[in-house]
């Protein structure tokens, strides 16, 4: 399976690592970081290096609690960047917003994914993604990153996250977008309890109603600090068990911070697949 981003192609026959570039100053694994364009630059070619085929940039934080980012600010946060991965790396470049105006230039910019957190819900989010060619990624979340772990609640968790993405895919196509460049992602912690996101770790089988790739992201998230009692940075071993219990599961695209452990924890379970009788 190959997944069309723009001008580049990815292999969906294993597990492709997308790693994680936050140009914000209050994201909450890595916010500040990677704020000045020279240290961004560095950093996304160390997880290109360490084995990541895809780099995910995003200039507005959607941990709980966060303030909403003006759009020249994330502009001025991404598109640079972009340009100047574009310029450097031969890999695919992910633009992590919201906004139908950062979409637009991050993809021109060269970007080949858009990785929306409200799933082209924003105003005009839907007719800018339709103007590209980029692979779009919709994630599932119930409410607004400012309130959206206040009470989550379901009747039905997958039958639920099922109904949004059958809602959202019509919703695309109906403006020309083709359900070949999309992507789901079920959204762990974004209005899930505990217990809700380990259910879905646990049964992603259940989320392939639709057919299409899955894009899976709990890297370091409060899902793995709250079950072991670890603070953001102590959380390397359950992320990576994370990921492969979801690449185990066949998810297409992990999403993390850690792409060195990541790539030799997938290594070593495709190796071991490989020898299996």
């Amino acid at each position: 399976m190959q997944l069309v981003c723009g001008q580049r192609r990815l292999d969906l026959s294993l597990p492709q690592i997308m790693g994680i570039l936050n140009v914000t100053p209050d994201s909450f694994s890595d916010g500040g970081r990677h704020n000045a364009l020279a240290a961004a630059i560095d950093a996304a070619a160390q997880m290109v290096a360490d084995g990541a085929s895809i780099i995910d940039i995003g200039g507005e934080s959607t941990r709980p609690g966060a303030v909403d980012v003006a759009l020249e600010q994330e502009l001025e946060r991404t598109v640079p960047v972009i340009e100047a991965l574009n310029a450097r790396l031969d890999v695919v470049l992910s633009i992590d917003t919201s906004k139908a105006a950062v979409m637009i230039q991050a993809v021109a910019a060269g970007a080949g994914i858009i990785n929306d957190v409200r799933a082209l819900q924003e105003p005009g989010a839907l007719a800018a993604a339709a103007q590209t060619d980029a692979a779009i990624c919709l994630m599932h979340m119930q409410g607004q990153p400012r309130t959206m772990q206040a009470n989550p609640h379901y009747q039905d968790l997958f039958a639920e996250i099922n109904q949004f993405f059958s809602e959202r895919i019509d919703a695309c196509e109906a403006v020309g977008i083709d359900r070949r460049r999309l992507l789901l992602d079920p959204g762990f912690g974004f209005g899930k309890t505990l217990e809700h996101n380990y259910q879905l770790l646990a049964n992603l089988e259940q989320m392939r109603a639709a057919g299409l790739p899955l894009l899976i992201g709990l890297s370091r998230k409060t899902m793995i600090g709250n079950l072991l009692n670890r603070p953001v940075d102590q959380r390397l071993v359950g992320s990576v068990t994370g990921a492969l219990l979801a690449a185990q599961q066949g998810a297409e695209i992990l999403r993390v911070h850690d792409v060195a452990a990541t790539a030799d924890a997938l290594k070593v379970w495709q190796m071991t697949r490989s020898q299996c009788r």
